[in-house]
């Protein structure tokens, strides 16, 4: 079992909440508390930080009367109290011609399968304004959110994979949460039939490697790039510190194993990544061998992702353009 000091190297738990609304920020720090990796005052005290500008004035004061063992609170959350319900009050009559929209069946009819045109409109009726930035702090804010329901659904790992490899939720990753790669990594490395993303994967982990890195994403390095396979050994050993026993016995079990069936593991992985490699029985080695693209086949690797991204802007353009010509 590790230390709890090495397990908080790896801890996300400050990144991710920044990304987070606060009520969701909870559950990360429950699963602190269960895991003992920081003494339970300091989650204690976190919480009730983390609650003194959210409207949960009546869990603030719980947890504040746990921590200090007393039935008092401070008068400052009195009257916090009487504020939040106050504000509650005035954001429901400011909310009402909205909720009111939603509600009207023929006024939902206006909606349009064009979304741009829908965001346009709502825009145009409530001042919705979402500028290219908000955008894109929504898009990361809903990748986070998200993990709540991925990792808890019996398909949320195809649903992960789908969402994040999307071009603009992943050009969004790489633009301002590289920390996410830890979890799509995780996603495709568990999912045997979305192995065929690996490739995918491991370039985009050598390209954020400068920005990020952990052991699930120098895991992956170690076998599909470097083939160093017992750096891979050393890399599955600290993967202990940051996931959950569960997923570390399963990495665990693809390489703890005897001569033969890590000589057929190591066989179908050569197989299955396409690799220029061979095993020699009675040496006990594996020759491999190296695959750069020349400086044509990178340039036409290159033109090709270009013209994908060009032909998906010039699509939001022309969908923007028609929704401002059909107002």
């Amino acid at each position: 079992m590790a230390a709890p000091w090495q397990q908080q190297q790896y801890d996300l738990t400050s990144r991710i909440a920044a990304h987070l609304d606060r009520h969701l920020v909870f559950p990360l720090l429950e699963f602190l508390q269960e895991r003992q990796l920081y003494p339970d005052d300091e989650i204690l005290k976190a919480k009730i930080e983390l609650l003194s500008e959210t409207n949960m004035v009546d869990y603030a004061m719980d947890i504040h009367k746990s921590l200090y063992h007393t039935e008092e609170v401070p008068q400052d959350m009195v009257d916090r109290r009487v504020e939040v319900v106050t504000r509650l009050k005035s954001l429901e009559e400011l909310a009402a011609p909205l909720i009111s929209f939603l509600q009207n069946a023929t006024l939902v009819q206006e909606l349009r399968p064009d979304k741009q045109y829908n965001l346009m409109m709502l825009n145009d009726r409530y001042q919705n304004f979402a500028s290219p930035l908000n955008q894109l702090q929504n898009r990361i804010w809903l990748m986070h959110w998200s993990l709540f329901i991925f990792f808890n659904h019996e398909n949320g790992r195809n649903g992960i994979i789908d969402l994040f490899f999307q071009d603009r939720y992943l050009n969004a990753i790489q633009t301002n949460a590289h920390h996410l790669l830890r979890y799509v990594a995780t996603a495709v490395i568990v999912n045997k039939r979305r192995r065929n993303m690996l490739k995918e994967l491991v370039k985009v982990i050598q390209q954020e490697q400068y920005s990020y890195k952990d052991p699930i994403t120098e895991f992956l390095e170690c076998l599909y790039v470097n083939y160093d396979f017992e750096g891979a050994q050393r890399k599955l050993r600290e993967c202990e510190l940051l996931v959950i026993p569960k997923f570390s016995g399963m990495l665990a079990e693809k390489l703890n194993m005897n001569y033969d069936e890590a000589e057929r593991w190591i066989m179908n992985l050569v197989r299955n990544s396409k690799l220029e490699a061979k095993i020699d029985s009675e040496l006990g080695t594996l020759v491999m061998g190296t695959n750069h693209l020349n400086v044509y086949e990178q340039i036409i690797e290159n033109a090709k992702n270009l013209n994908m991204r060009t032909s998906a802007l010039a699509k939001n353009i022309l969908e923007t353009t028609q929704a401002q010509a059909a107002r």
